[in-house]
């Protein structure tokens, strides 16, 4: 089985990481953000940008040509949303993706769809944003509550009309650690970007053993998470869905926190870009399917293998 990418799927995600560094780079990331921060009420996910990725295929992507869709399948899903993951771009992107061809206007980005996709604690991402629940026959409504990151707000549901156990969940989890790998990857970028401009005792703190372990180590788990995403998504298999979402978690959080270190003091401020990468990657490690769950899975797996 060949698991190197074609020319078609390299020119894809090239494609979608163009448009997302044009449409929401640094700049308009930093914006989301401090508005929030500063005490604004605005709205996290921004529809026009929403619209953008309707119209570039985003939502539509695994739909039959028939049906208005593009026509591709899970390998190329994948890679494009590793791309929204590097970016961290906010909002309910596996829900949406997953309610084309069911919710009106999900494909064409005209409507923003969100899903009980934060186990049973009853919690759901961009309630108050979304158009729709997937799933959901009836409007759900919910009250806000904290969350450490951000750009992901979230609202409890005090009775949830439909499970986490759906039949989205398989395909959930594995758009989810598509992200997630997509921000570990980031996360080895920006390492290794400090660590070769910033300089001390006059050299650049990249010439120093321990930093260059902590690289290596970033970098080794964003590419046996990378492995592991890419081989699950030709496969489909459910252990390896499992298997991708952890090791996805742990290059994403794992990462996040070396990144941290590499930075020293700057990481922790908040016009750093890191702790944002550590925030999301610990939400998303809650969404759709948690590392005890998919480690539950792997397990019983293995013992009916014996």
């Amino acid at each position: 089985m060949d698991f190197q990418l074609t020319e078609e799927q390299r020119d894809l995600q090239a494609g979608v990481r163009d448009l997302l560094a044009g449409r929401y780079g640094r700049d308009a990331l930093r914006a989301s953000v401090d508005s929030g921060h500063s005490g604004q009420s605005g709205p996290v996910v921004d529809r026009a940008l929403w619209r953008e990725l309707g119209e570039a295929g985003f939502f539509a992507l695994r739909l039959p040509e028939a049906d208005g869709g593009v026509g591709l399948g899970m390998p190329e899903a994948v890679l494009v949303f590793e791309e929204a993951g590097r970016a961290l771009l906010p909002g309910p992107l596996v829900a949406t993706h997953l309610a084309a061809g069911l919710v009106p206007g999900a494909a064409e980005g005209r409507a923003v769809v969100t899903a009980y996709d934060l186990g049973d604690g009853g919690l759901v991402a961009y309630l108050a944003e979304s158009d729709a629940v997937l799933g959901a026959a009836e409007p759900v409504t919910g009250e806000p509550v904290a969350s450490v990151d951000p750009l992901t707000p979230l609202s409890r549901v005090a009775e949830p009309g439909v499970s986490p156990y759906s039949p989205y969940r398989e395909e959930g989890a594995l758009l989810t650690a598509a992200l997630q790998l997509g921000s570990a990857l980031r996360a080895v970028g920006m390492a290794v970007e400090y660590a070769r401009t910033r300089e001390q005792f006059g050299q650049p703190i990249g010439a120093f053993q321990a930093v260059k372990h902590l690289c290596a180590q970033m970098l080794v788990r964003a590419e046996l998470a990378r492995t592991a995403v890419y081989a699950a998504a030709v496969t489909g298999d459910p252990a390896e869905i499992a298997g991708a979402k952890l090791l996805a978690d742990e290059a994403a959080v794992l990462g996040a926190r070396d990144c941290l270190q590499v930075h020293g003091g700057m990481g922790f401020t908040w016009e750093a870009d890191v702790h944002l990468h550590l925030k999301r990657a610990w939400v998303r490690a809650e969404q759709w399917r948690t590392a005890a769950e998919a480690e539950e899975l792997l397990a019983a797996e293995l013992l009916a293998a014996e």
